[in-house]
């Protein structure tokens, strides 16, 4: 973190920490993660070589009452533990957030209440060096007060100035606190400053916004005096040029400007509004226009990281760092993301532009922010670490920072291909007259070797690495028999693939009592073979087994660690599969599941009481048996993950419920608009089925992982299914 300008960035690393306020109610990152509870955290954390940490020490958190005296056990514990792993804290003090209840940002005592606040920490903490009082104050500014999603809800010009003022006048108060202290404390001060692009009759609101994205560090180095954009802009909204003034008196230039970098923060403004979705729709007092994500149009200028982050250079000529590199995506598209804004990171540094670090974001992941924060259900979004059982859990992101930290090189087959943001596909909104889409390759080496082409699961594993751009092959018996060793070693050989994913096998429940031969072959012998070929050729293995290796005598779900006791041929098929599998390869990944259904399977239960009901007959289901339903979609997204994150062993994944085969049944026909007296209920023994069915089975997870729950997934399923029954008709 000197002066120079160092052609080696460093690796940061930082939480997820925001406690923001709606209406009167707080929520706080930290406590729905569980980070307050888990003493590991930072160790875990350290592992991964990061240099310096963002880590928050939070106004709210702190000192919720005025004038209380405040308790430090917890971040001084924290910080302590930091530091004993060399890495450096970087301090924040606000993040996202409006102040304890005693104040918020209209509040004109707001910048004096955060520095009572800031010189109490510089107290407590004098060895503390790097501060961030306040976190991206001009996105908290728009958030609070132009668009009202947080306190104190406001939605116009003059709140979002003064609450900006306020923020920033209490960044530059705090940061005198502070030095009071520790002379030698520095500002780290982070904020979005994403671009604006626009259609041509908007180009005065591009240049306004464009020179708006500016205003947090304009006004901590002085900047804004008379003839500056925002200088006219604030007088005209009654701010005083005593006001403004303050801020050229009491210059407060950071030590290192970050820059919070997200791949849809630059935006695009259309006069042609109505090509574009009504959510998008907006305007000023002139023009009615669109908003959307940049990169989801046709630029015609140059857009991106390396053009945001040469403005921001050649603008201030201060020592940069990215100190928010994330993106709310796939496991692999992350990946992409992190590799890309490094690698740009190196380029940039190349060319004397001083840019000390790149900070890997939300260490822990994210809720809520699908929501901007501002709705009751909070999603989860994975970071560089996933919580599961309140603990957190490595993913493919920790061995890439890790190599990164190391100085090493990272390959993956995963990427080898363009990240969504670079791709035609991206392009929601055409501006141009013809559309390219770009077409996913067909694997030739590297990549997934998925068998079981002819399958449900096999079509959707291909189906959804196509729209995530994996690489991958999907092969039949014909291409690839599984029972035959020199067949495996042979396509091995030639697509060189870095995971096998099995989803054939025999899957007949009832016929295996009557095929034992062939269901053994197919579910066994195939997976033996497959699981000594992969362990030889260092090959990951994921394949497939069943609730039926449980004889459902329990009363509560079952879990990874229950033991297996099949009651038919089939579940004893894939219990010695098991068993082979964790003898021979323990690096292999086993998915228990059950009760597929898809929106574009023709062979599934859910589609077999629509197709019946539908032509007026009934449909008799089990009333006394009980599963827990799995969505291929769900599911197929979730087994990725786990492949991609090198994850091994056991896992049950099933949507979150357990119900009878007839009260699925009474769901399906519900949704899709039928009366349930045609679902006629009954025990299982009225079936006279060949092979014997354990009566409870649902799944559940003691190693943490969730799909989606079944009301979540049969939204879904019909959703897809309406969306497949209106193109029938076009």
């Amino acid at each position: 973190m000197g002066k120079e300008i160092s052609k080696n960035p460093q690796i940061w690393g930082g939480f997820e920490c925001t406690i923001n306020r709606i209406k009167n109610t707080y929520k706080d990152q930290f406590e729905i993660s569980g980070h307050y509870n888990r003493e590991d955290d930072i160790d875990k954390v350290a592992a991964l070589g990061i240099k310096a940490l963002r880590y928050p020490v939070l106004w709210e958190k702190h000192q919720p009452i005025e004038n209380e005296p405040i308790k430090w056990s917890w971040a001084t514990k924290q910080l302590n533990k930091i530091r004993a792993h060399n890495i450096i804290p970087i301090v924040g003090l606000l993040h996202h957030g409006s102040g304890p209840a005693f104040t918020n940002l209209l509040d004109e005592k707001f910048p004096e209440k955060l520095a009572a606040y800031a010189a109490q920490v510089a107290s407590q903490f004098p060895w503390v060096e790097y501060y961030t009082p306040v976190n991206e104050p001009l996105t908290t500014a728009r958030f609070s007060g132009l668009y009202g999603f947080w306190y104190p809800h406001k939605t116009n010009d003059v709140s979002f100035v003064r609450m900006l003022l306020n923020q920033v006048k209490g960044v530059v108060l705090s940061m005198q606190a502070i030095r009071a202290i520790n002379p030698a404390a520095k500002l780290v001060q982070t904020e979005d400053l994403s671009k604006t692009y626009s259609t041509p009759v908007l180009k005065y609101q591009a240049d306004f916004e464009n020179s708006r994205r500016w205003f947090t560090y304009d006004l901590l180095t002085g900047k804004i005096v008379a003839g500056h954009p925002m200088w006219n802009y604030c007088l005209r909204l009654g701010i005083t040029s005593e006001e403004l003034l303050f801020f050229v008196e009491n210059t407060c230039t950071p030590n290192i400007m970050g820059v919070n970098y997200y791949v849809t923060s630059e935006r695009f403004l259309d006069d042609d509004y109505t090509k574009y979705p009504v959510p998008a729709r907006g305007g000023n007092d002139i023009h009615k226009y669109a908003d959307v994500e940049a990169v989801r149009v046709e630029i015609d200028e140059p857009c991106g990281f390396k053009v945001v982050m040469k403005e921001i250079w050649e603008r201030y000529q201060v020592p940069l760092a990215v100190t928010e590199a994330h993106l709310g995506c796939t496991r692999e598209e992350q990946l992409r993301w992190l590799k890309e804004i490094w690698e740009s990171t190196l380029e940039l540094v190349e060319q004397n532009i001083d840019i000390k670090a790149v900070t890997a974001w939300a260490l822990t992941g994210s809720y809520g922010w699908n929501s901007l924060l501002a709705a009751d259900i909070f999603d989860y979004e994975y970071g560089v670490f996933v919580v599961r059982n309140n603990a957190i859990h490595p993913t493919a992101l920790t061995a890439l920072i890790k190599k990164i930290a190391s100085g090493e090189d990272y390959t993956h087959s995963l990427l080898s291909e363009n990240g969504w943001w670079k791709k035609k596909e991206r392009l929601i909104y055409y501006r141009s007259s013809e559309k390219e889409i770009n077409k996913v390759i067909a694997m030739k080496t590297n990549g997934l070797l998925i068998v079981g082409k002819n399958g449900t699961l096999g079509r959707a594993f291909a189906k959804i690495c196509s729209q995530r751009s994996i690489q991958y092959r999907l092969v039949s018996r014909a291409e690839m028999d599984i029972c035959n060793e020199d067949a495996v070693k042979n396509m091995i050989a030639y697509y060189r693939p870095w995971a096998i994913i099995n989803t054939a096998g025999f899957v007949r429940v009832d016929d295996a009592e009557t095929e034992q031969e062939a269901c053994f072959r197919d579910n066994t012998v195939g997976v033996e073979i497959l699981t000594k070929t992969c362990k030889r050729y260092g090959i990951k293995l994921m394949t497939f087994s069943s609730d039926l290796v449980f004889d459902g005598l329990k009363t509560e779900p079952y879990v990874e660690s229950d033991m297996p006791a099949p009651l038919n041929i089939y579940g004893k098929s894939k219990y010695l599969s098991e068993k082979i599998i964790k003898e021979n390869n323990d690096n292999s990944l086993i998915i228990r599941t059950s009760a597929f259904f898809s929106f574009d399977d023709k062979y599934n239960f859910l589609y077999e009481v629509i197709a019946t009901l539908k032509q007026g007959k009934q449909f008799a289901a089990a009333n006394d048996l009980y599963i827990s339903p799995t969505y291929v979609p769900h599911l197929v997204a979730e087994c990725l993950h786990l492949l991609i994150d090198d994850e091994s062993g056991i896992f049950h994944l099933s949507n979150k419920a357990i119900l009878t085969w007839a009260e699925f049944a009474c769901e399906a026909a519900k949704r899709a608009g039928f009366s349930t007296k045609n679902i006629i209920a009954k025990p299982v023994a009225e079936f006279n089925l060949k092979a014997k069915r354990p009566m409870f089975v649902p799944l559940v997870s003691e190693r943490g992982i969730e799909l989606p729950t079944l009301d979540h997934a049969l939204d879904a399923y019909f959703y897809e299914m309406a969306n497949i029954a209106l193109s029938n008709n076009y």
